[in-house]
């Protein structure tokens, strides 16, 4: 195959297999999701997505969530790690929205970076899955997948999120990077991963990566 063939693939088969793409964070508005996914630093989904009810019922606003403490943020979300830290953005950022933007969330990448405890993937993803901009956010996994598929040689998220938006046509970004995550999930995890199922790391994947599979799991 060659590289535009496998990259038509990887498209073709994602869409396949995702036709329609669930959300990973329940949310209901943009300042919802932007606090789900700043909780999931480090954290799965799984869990943010038992925390953040018990918080949003307390505050699912930004007027709201500051009348609580960080003390009182931290308490609800300790079991989603980075306690100290999340509470504090969650806090400081939730009082700029008030200040600078009538407690509305920015549609703006710049503005959104700006925010206490707010990174790239973060915006990218609010961007993405709140305002309908065309972003690819990129985390480990997506990182870890884009390697197995033989896609990119990026030594970190940055440099594999250059290369998914020079490869992939914009029009997919959007649903890509979501349809990435849950394939990842269901058939290529890090841990627990067996070829048979995971037919594109079969069809398209880095030799490398194929040769230490078989190494370690050799056909019978």
């Amino acid at each position: 195959m060659t590289k535009k063939e496998r990259i038509a693939f990887v498209i073709k088969t994602l869409k396949d297999k995702y036709p329609v793409i669930p959300i990973p964070l329940d949310h209901k508005d943009a300042y919802t999701l932007l606090i789900a996914v700043l909780l999931s630093a480090q954290c799965t989904d799984v869990r943010v997505n038992k925390i953040t009810p018990v918080l949003f019922a307390k505050a699912d606003n930004p007027y709201d969530m500051i009348k609580m403490s960080v003390e009182e943020i931290k308490a609800i979300i300790r079991p989603c790690g980075l306690s100290p830290m999340k509470s504090k953005g969650i806090h400081g950022l939730s009082e700029i929205l008030i200040e600078k933007y009538n407690g509305e969330v920015p549609q703006s990448f710049e503005a959104l970076e700006a925010l206490p405890a707010v990174g790239h993937k973060t915006a990218s993803v609010v961007m993405s899955q709140a305002f309908g901009f065309s972003a690819f956010p990129v985390d480990t996994h997506i990182h870890r997948l884009m390697y197995r598929w033989n896609l990119t040689n990026g030594k970190n998220v940055v440099q594999t999120e250059r290369d998914a938006k020079r490869i992939f046509p914009e029009e997919v970004w959007n649903d890509l990077h979501l349809q990435i995550i849950w394939y990842g999930r269901e058939f290529s995890p890090a841990r627990g991963w067996k070829m048979e199922n995971d037919i594109i790391t079969k069809t398209v994947g880095r030799k490398s990566v194929l040769n230490a599979y078989y190494k370690k799991n050799p056909i019978v």
